[in-house]
């Protein structure tokens, strides 16, 4: 799946620009991201023309529609990894602060998620789509220690707050990149058991 292995080098080098705040790295992932925007409307064009012209039924039609939405869901990390570049931009103008979050942990664990849920989509193992959702509990967990960490610096430097909020944020669009992918996890699910699970895993 061409887009799947382009959002993950996406992913991938959020998570090295997080370590590094290489510029030259953050400019890349921010100039590259109509590449992901424009393969996302192909794969979409494409589905959808075979929905016009060949009227897919039962299984067929099941994997149509969670393409069309898996491809969405992709896209939508892409724009996340996107957002955490230009965090990571926001906060490297900060060159006063001492403190930092390291990030490596969390984003490991999504990237993680991420190659889960391209394994399941491939191979059409629920099973494997499943494990994301506890991976997914461990990633809010994550985000929610960040913050405690940040609020407590909040109060000893208020004078870093831009730059702190920032650093939090970065936790925030990590987590909502684990969401996108646990609605991968519930596409796969609905392609190989007809299942719909998006309620009981909220």
């Amino acid at each position: 799946m061409i887009l799947g292995s382009m959002v993950e080098d996406r992913l991938q080098k959020a998570s090295l620009a997080m370590q590094t705040r290489d510029p030259e790295l953050l400019q890349e992932i921010i100039a590259t991201d109509w590449e992901i925007d424009e393969m996302e409307i192909e794969v979409e064009e494409e589905c959808l023309k075979i929905l016009a012209l060949h009227q897919p039924v039962a299984s067929d039609l099941r994997l149509l529609i969670a393409i069309i939405k898996i491809n969405n869901e992709l896209e939508r990390i892409a724009d996340n990894a996107v957002n955490i570049a230009k965090r990571v931009q926001t906060i490297s103008k900060d060159s006063t602060l001492d403190f930092t979050i390291d990030y490596e942990p969390m984003s490991g664990r999504v990237l993680q998620m991420f190659k889960l849920g391209l394994d399941a989509l491939v191979t059409e193992n629920s099973d494997l789509a499943r494990r994301i959702f506890l991976e997914d509990e461990e990633v809010n967990q994550l985000r929610n220690q960040a913050y405690r960490h940040v609020v407590g610096e909040l109060n000893r430097e208020p004078g870093h707050a831009k730059c702190l909020v920032n650093l939090y944020l970065l936790a925030r669009h990590l987590e909502r990149i684990g969401d996108r992918i646990k609605n991968i996890a519930e596409e796969v699910i609905y392609l190989v058991e007809g299942k719909i699970v998006r309620g009981e895993t909220d």
